[in-house]
């Protein structure tokens, strides 16, 4: 029988594995507070990845001690179990192992093919690329309206010829503050525990769900911080131009395997939320968004830390 730590940690798993990441995906809030939602996710994910591997090890470790760090202790210092070992206890122990390993070892892979390609992308597009007239921008000579960013240690912010002569000054620099944005809050990173999980849960429908979900925030989002820093009378309107334009000439095509671009995900509902704006999420359901959040984290926390119930 299961210890009731575990059977509550199993139990918050299977929420998190598929109906908490299938509500928040289809809730109607996230865009009114990208950043807010972002969060969310992130405490969705880690706290999912703590009540399975916890689920596990609290009843592997059951015999050795009432508590997930006493049983540690007790197995590290050498102590023997206090109550017979079975197979079970052995089972879910290598279950907790390969799992973590898994989940682990997936999210280093990809965060190093992610590393190395864009490493080689962005040498061989130094070695085609020139100054633009826009600062911290590059210009690639290519005939279809392209906008994109590669992050890490030496971003690079690049435009091809074709959206420089599809765009007006407005929009171009409506186009490289939004690029900017993913640089400047490093969204990649949001992206990769997500990338990993999917590639680690293939046959979980909430590890895709969840991904699609965090690239469509993270473009929102930057399309927040861009309207931020735009002058001019209309720049919702401009910045819903320049995507329109480069998601009609290129669709994306011509963007390296691991850039950031101003196409990005979900165009359509991201134009329509440009052009008729949600009203800002209010300062009380950030306020219980967040809490949520922080309550999600928790929960598995205390759980695994406290004695068994």
């Amino acid at each position: 029988m299961l210890p009731a730590t575990a059977a509550a940690l199993a139990v918050l798993a299977a929420l998190l594995a598929w109906p908490v990441p299938a509500l928040l995906a289809r809730a109607g809030w996230p865009p009114r507070d990208p950043l807010v939602a972002l969060v969310c996710w992130q405490a969705l994910g880690l706290a999912g990845g703590l009540s399975i591997i916890g689920a596990l090890l609290v009843h592997g470790l059951a015999p050795w001690g009432a508590s997930l760090p006493e049983a540690l202790g007790a197995v590290l210092t050498g102590r023997p179990a206090g109550t017979p070992v079975r197979g079970d206890h052995w089972t879910t122990l290598t279950l907790a192992g390969v799992l973590a390993t898994e989940l682990l070892g997936v999210l280093l892979l990809s965060w190093v093919r992610t590393a190395r390609t864009r490493r080689r992308h962005r040498e061989l597009l130094e070695l085609v690329v020139q100054p633009a007239a826009l600062p911290d921008a590059r210009l690639l000579e290519h005939p279809a309206p392209v906008a994109f960013c590669i992050p890490g240690a030496r971003p690079l912010l690049v435009l091809s010829s074709g959206m420089v002569a599809e765009l007006d000054d407005a929009a171009l620099a409506a186009v490289v503050a939004h690029e900017r944005a993913h640089l400047r809050e490093h969204h990649h990173l949001y992206l990769l525990p997500f990338v990993a999980w999917e590639a680690a849960l293939p046959v979980l429908p909430a590890a895709a769900r969840a991904h699609a979900a965090v690239r469509t925030l993270v473009e929102m989002r930057a399309d927040d911080v861009a309207l931020a820093s735009l002058p001019g009378p209309a720049p919702r309107r401009t910045l819903a131009r320049a995507i329109v334009v480069a998601a009609g000439g290129a669709g994306g095509a011509g963007v390296p395997s691991g850039a950031l671009a101003v196409t990005g995900s979900a165009v359509g509902d991201r134009v329509v939320r440009l052009l008729q704006p949600p009203a800002p999420l209010p300062g009380w359901a950030r306020a219980l968004a967040l809490l949520s959040a922080g309550l999600l984290l928790l929960v598995p926390t205390a759980l695994l830390l406290l004695p068994a119930l």
